[in-house]
């Protein structure tokens, strides 16, 4: 599967039956060569302008299917953000 595959499913969250948005970017363990994590935007910003500036980062571990329009993820706790600052300091 394409990274671009992944970027046009909605990513829902079955504990509330959210939609948390569409995948934006993967996060990779080179090492052992798998995907670690999936990050969707925040939409709380306005047209992406305006907000805080934050991903939800979700653990490959809690996607629970991935069909062919959606991505299926359980998160108990939806604080799993990483704020555009702190993306910058890692790289």
């Amino acid at each position: 599967m394409k990274i671009s595959d992944f970027q046009t499913k909605d990513v829902i969250n079955i504990v509330d039956g959210r939609k948390l948005g569409q995948v934006s970017d993967l996060e990779l363990d080179l090492r052992q060569g798998r995907i670690d994590s999936i990050v969707v935007p925040n939409y709380s910003r306005f047209f992406g302008l305006f907000g805080s500036g934050t991903d939800v980062v979700i653990p490959w571990r809690n996607i629970v299917k991935i069909g062919t329009d959606v991505v299926l993820v359980r998160i108990d706790d939806a604080k799993v953000y990483r704020t555009e600052e702190e993306d910058v300091q890692v790289r």
